[in-house]
């Protein structure tokens, strides 16, 4: 620490790694700025992870009202209705109030909050308006932005940042992409009655997922509706009155009241001047940096999604913990990219840890696979279709569980308490081991006995 500047630290971007880090910078007695351009809490918060959940769980009650009838409650035919500004207007409240409780939190901490675009002058200097800041060192924390690619009528396409403000929702609409958010917002938008088609250049969504989560997430999720149109892509769209017209690869179209773009993002460093700098970029554009954060300007680090690791909320937290104790703690700490944990909120959601059985294939030796597909409890009197997937693959040398996947009701939440014991080194004797709990989908994870491949 130097009194010859006017902070310790300057994180640009008051994301969730930026802000866990400027919080524990400054619990740790630094003195930390924090600049912003948007809003605290970054993508995450505001056009992210929180009120995409949101959205997932309004587009989910149908459902729950059209299963309450096996429970013997009555439901009138034409007496509920579904009013999309007020799901707007209730998760905006959400979001305030959210974006204040990470103001205090930086506050409190002691964290000076400076709002508006930053430049980087120097290795040591950040100027946002006509003012300047000196730091010891300088975190770029600045995230990613969603990536359109160019074609004929790119101006009529929305990213998921705009989805989130739609004044009104359209009858039907297509959803470019094969990830996380297309597959999320395609469950949104055919739960909330939209007709929906999600289109997407490849065989198959959901590139990196175990071959069977993909492939049963499609069988489910048709079954809602949802049109999916693979091995074809969209290359032109263009207003039609009040619709589109979406012209597709294979020669054919399709018209639609919205087409929104869920094709990537890319790392947010846009007028940063970094690399004027020194700083260096990879080659998919995001900040080169060693396994301590740091570019190759020794006095700029970087974290979270423009770095270009997992973009996961946890991931980022993590980062920003790490490097608040190499600079500020007792200058250890690393970070363990191995068996992180994620879910896709789409209906049937999908949890999954660990290696997918390919990937476990390429790496080990002989295995032992067990599935396990039923219909969860709650539909055997709902009478909805519906089918949760369950898969364990074990090394059989060594009886270790290297991955774990579920597609079906709350498989976030339990798979988190799976991740745990896997992190720990579980062996399938110990799932065996494990009393379950009943009845619970849960319980089938410690209940599989006699695999289904070797």
């Amino acid at each position: 620490m130097s009194e010859n500047f006017d902070f310790d630290l300057i994180v640009v971007g008051a994301g969730s790694g930026g802000v866990r880090l400027a919080r524990m910078s400054a619990q740790r007695g630094a003195r930390v700025a924090i600049i912003e351009s948007r809003y605290l809490g970054g993508t995450c918060v505001n056009v992210g992870c929180v009120p995409k959940k949101l959205f997932v769980y309004g587009s989910h009650v149908h459902e729950d009202i059209e299963d309450a009838a096996g429970y013997g409650w009555k439901v009138p035919k034409d007496g509920v209705s579904f009013d999309w500004p007020t799901l707007v207007a209730n998760k905006n409240t959400e979001i305030e109030r959210l974006n204040g409780i990470y103001q205090r939190l930086l506050e409190n901490a002691g964290v000076t909050i400076i709002e508006g675009t930053a430049t980087c002058r120097d290795a040591h200097t950040v100027v946002v308006g006509d003012q300047a800041f000196t730091a010891v060192n300088i975190t770029i924390a600045t995230g990613g932005w969603p990536v359109t690619p160019d074609l004929p009528g790119k101006e009529c396409i929305l990213s998921s940042n705009e989805m989130f403000y739609l004044p009104q929702l359209p009858r039907q609409a297509v959803v470019w992409g094969g990830g996380y958010i297309a597959v999320e917002f395609a469950g949104i938008l055919a739960g909330l009655g939209v007709e929906t088609t999600l289109i997407y250049r490849g065989d198959l969504f959901l590139r990196g997922f175990d071959d069977d989560v993909r492939q049963f997430t499609a069988t489910e999720l048709r079954k809602k509706g949802i049109d999916l149109k693979f091995g074809v892509t969209i290359e032109s769209v263009h207003t039609d009155g009040a619709h589109y017209q979406v012209a597709l690869s294979d020669g054919t179209s399709m018209t639609t009241g919205l087409v929104m773009a869920a094709t990537g993002r890319r790392a947010l460093v846009d007028g940063l001047g970094l690399e004027e700098l020194g700083v260096q970029m990879n080659a998919s554009g995001h900040i080169e940096v060693d396994d301590h954060f740091q570019t190759t300007v020794p006095s700029i680090y970087a974290l979270g999604d423009v770095i270009g690791t997992p973009q996961l909320t946890p991931v980022a937290l993590a980062q920003g913990m790490v490097l608040s104790r190499r600079l500020f703690g007792d200058g250890n700490g690393e970070m363990d990219y191995s068996c992180i944990p994620t879910a896709v909120f789409c209906q049937p959601s999908i949890g999954t840890v660990g290696l997918t059985e390919t990937e476990a294939r390429q790496s080990h030796g002989k295995l032992r696979i067990y599935r396990s597909e039923f219909k969860p409890m709650k539909h055997t009197m709902s009478g909805r279709d519906e089918r949760s997937l369950m898969k364990l693959i074990v090394e059989d040398e060594t009886d270790k569980v290297l991955g774990a996947h579920m597609v079906g009701p709350d498989a976030g939440e339990i798979l988190q308490g799976i991740a745990v014991a896997m992190k720990a080194g579980a062996t399938k004797a110990d799932f065996d081991s494990t009393i379950g709990i009943h009845p619970t989908s849960a319980e089938e994870f410690v209940t599989m006995r006699e695999p289904v491949a070797s």
